[in-house]
């Protein structure tokens, strides 16, 4: 197995509009004595990539840029005054914000957008590469920063890529052992990407290295990072918990409808505030029902309680409700006592604050 290098490529100028893109980089790899040769992968940051086409958007309202960017809602959290957003972005990705930036900008106040087709930009910066060298093989990288479903912290990843295999599938093969391999495939450019982070970051404004060793640098342009994206029935995360539950329940998220309920916090709440929230979404659209909400008081293992008095103007309205409420309370992470019985046009449940779960 050959020995993998990977190169910052330090000294870059700061990039403007128009730039050739192309030029800098290969100036910044001649200045630290690392031409490019074949079989190179050069990672590179979309930011660059970003600043070089000019794609610059009024910072002073930035979830404006954010909705302009956004293909659908994943999920959405409050912190303080500010909404933080995890959608589906223009660019492919399901990502926080759209991929909307304001770090490494300078002083502007504006902010910066994400290519609308990465892999298209990767390809042009290739070619422009290839142009200019005379190599044959030689990948392009073009790496943004994100975070990950159940990992702290965020990595780079493959925001578009070309002249890069971009997935190893190993299913149908056998692992060391010679037991068959059914899941396997390994997200080769992410992994080129998040190596490359290793020499260059937004701390160090070093926006581009090269990946030198790996058998991944193809002749042709291949498939782009956008075939990494899962969408269909491959993403079995569509959604946020909460948000399924809302979703389903008539409230789903990046609409108005979610502003008028309220957006859960990312900080943890009191259980009176999630109660309200749970109240406003099951009585969307119930116009003759009515919840009184009581006071908390504690319960049993240090958990808090309120008590729920249900009405309606019919009992198969209040049934409605009641199951509404339940699901709206369990999507908060608030349990609720239901009687065994109810008569007449009211009902009286329990809600219990659920205690965390415990690793």
């Amino acid at each position: 197995m050959t020995a993998l290098v990977i190169l910052p490529l330090t000294g870059l100028p700061e990039v403007v509009a128009d730039d050739d893109l192309a030029a800098l980089l290969l100036g910044a790899a001649r200045a630290n004595g690392s031409d490019l040769v074949d079989g190179d992968v050069l990672v590179v940051s979309s930011k660059i990539v970003s600043k070089a086409l000019g794609l610059w958007a009024d910072g002073r309202d930035r979830s404006v840029a954010i909705a302009a960017q956004t293909v659908r809602t994943v999920a959405e959290r409050r912190s303080g005054d500010r909404l933080t957003s995890v959608v589906e972005a223009v660019a492919g990705p399901v990502m926080a914000a759209a991929g909307v930036d304001a770090s490494n900008t300078g002083d502007r106040e504006d902010v910066l957008l994400l290519p609308a087709d990465p892999d298209a930009e990767a390809f042009r910066l290739r070619e422009a590469l290839l142009a200019a060298t005379g190599l044959t093989r030689l990948g392009v990288v073009l790496s943004d920063t994100a975070g990950r479903p159940w990992r702290s912290g965020q990595t780079d990843f493959a925001l578009g890529a070309s002249g890069v295999a971009v997935l190893d599938d190993l299913r149908g093969g056998v692992d060391a052992d010679g037991r068959p391999l059914s899941v396997t495939a390994r997200a080769v450019a992410d992994e080129l990407a998040a190596a490359a982070d290793l020499v260059k970051g937004k701390a160090d404004a070093v926006p581009a290295a090269v990946v030198r060793g790996t058998p991944w640098a193809t002749a042709d342009a291949g498939p782009g990072a956008r075939t990494l994206v899962r969408t269909g029935a491959g993403d079995w995360f569509g959604l946020g918990q909460a948000e399924s539950v809302r979703s389903a329940l008539g409230v789903p998220p990046g609409g108005q409808s979610a502003q008028d309920v309220g957006i859960p916090s990312v900080a943890p709440e009191p259980v009176t505030d999630r109660v309200t929230r749970a109240v406003a979404v099951a009585l969307r659209e119930c116009e003759t029902a009515g919840v009184d909400v009581g006071g908390a008081h504690e319960g049993g293992g240090g958990t808090q309680t309120i008590e729920l008095r249900v009405s309606a103007a019919t009992p198969y309205e209040l049934g409605v409700v009641t199951s509404r409420l339940q699901v709206a309370l369990w999507g908060e992470g608030v349990d609720v006592v239901v009687p065994p019985e109810a008569t007449g046009d009211s009902v009286v449940l329990t809600a219990r604050d659920r205690p965390p779960a415990r690793g």
